[in-house]
């Protein structure tokens, strides 16, 4: 496996890179050793953000996690929550996954995980809308009048559909589709 770590606004001294090196070292027991792992650290204000993206196969595994001051509490935090993700998908993803793998296993960062978690979503609510073309910052304006953290609009100048939507650091985000 593959483990790429980048960082702003702080610094990745040999001991994090070891540190992160060796937990996820332990995800190699879920994913192929051909898989890529990018880890992101950042400073906010006064607290550490970790995020650790996996993307493979057409599917994105994505974890976050924050903490005041402990860096390396936010790394198991992160790989908690992206173990919690394969354990929860893992009938889903099973193509994707090691062939070799032993679910029996006690997972290695969370404490426990209960049917609870495994409980699939359904859609409890349907809602159709007109979508209209319009530039990006009538896409603002018209998903702040209506206080949603999401508004799906067609781009004038791309014909495109894109996806706008609220950041938890309170900034926007365009999800653009490829090509």
């Amino acid at each position: 496996m593959k483990t790429t770590i980048t960082a702003k606004g702080m610094v990745v001294t040999p001991g994090i890179t070891k540190r992160i090196m060796k937990k996820t070292e332990t995800m190699s027991r879920y994913l192929k050793d051909d898989t890529e792992m990018f880890v992101r650290m950042r400073k906010e204000k006064n607290r550490r953000v970790v995020e650790i993206t996996v993307p493979f196969q057409g599917v994105t595994l994505r974890a976050e996690a924050r903490d005041e001051s402990n860096l390396y509490l936010c790394i198991d935090k992160a790989l908690a929550k992206l173990e919690k993700q394969i354990l929860k998908h893992r009938t889903r993803l099973s193509k994707r996954l090691r062939e070799d793998i032993n679910v029996q296993d006690a997972p290695e960062f969370i404490e426990s995980f209960t049917e609870e978690d495994h409980k699939v979503r359904e859609i409890v609510r349907q809602k159709s809308y007109t979508v209209r073309p319009m530039h990006v910052e009538d896409a603002i304006m018209q998903m702040e009048m209506l206080g949603h953290t999401f508004f799906v609009f067609v781009d004038i100048e791309t014909e495109r559909t894109h996806v706008l939507y609220l950041r938890d650091d309170g900034n926007l985000g365009l999800l653009v589709p490829e090509n």
